[in-house]
């Protein structure tokens, strides 16, 4: 898909690409704006017709459920979620051969397993003999 930026963010480094909310698209409205004229030469504006197809648009998935529902060949994207349904939908979503575009899962459960086993070390390990014992 085509990224579009601001109508100034070459020209100015406070617009740039790497700039984020700056960078991002805004209608032109100047009067003699090149981009609100669609002139030849100058670059795109934005239109309906650049849009993804529907099929290339991910399906969120907020629990297992919805994972469950998405048919074979379609893109998956989780969103703002707790630790242990992303762990879950990961797990599932793995064995369902779905690829799922803001997480690589293999290795989050890695990532995820990781923590656990350092997490219960911390919590079996008790130190002997402290300062207020008889």
């Amino acid at each position: 898909m085509k990224k579009f930026l601001r109508r100034d963010a070459r020209r100015f480094a406070k617009f740039g690409k790497g700039r984020g909310k700056k960078a991002k698209w805004r209608n032109p409205t100047g009067r003699h704006n090149k981009i609100r004229e669609k002139v030849k030469g100058h670059p795109a504006g934005v239109n309906i017709g650049y849009s993804k197809a529907k099929s290339e648009k991910p399906i969120a998935i907020f629990n297992v459920r919805d994972l469950e529902r998405i048919p074979k060949g379609k893109i998956g994207i989780i969103p703002n979620i707790g630790m242990r349904k992303k762990i879950e939908i990961a797990k599932r979503a793995e064995e369902m051969k779905i690829r799922l575009v803001n997480m690589n899962a293999k290795s989050f459960l890695e990532k995820a397993g990781r923590k656990n086993k350092s997490a219960s070390k911390k919590e079996t390990v008790k130190p002997e003999g402290g300062k207020n014992e008889k």
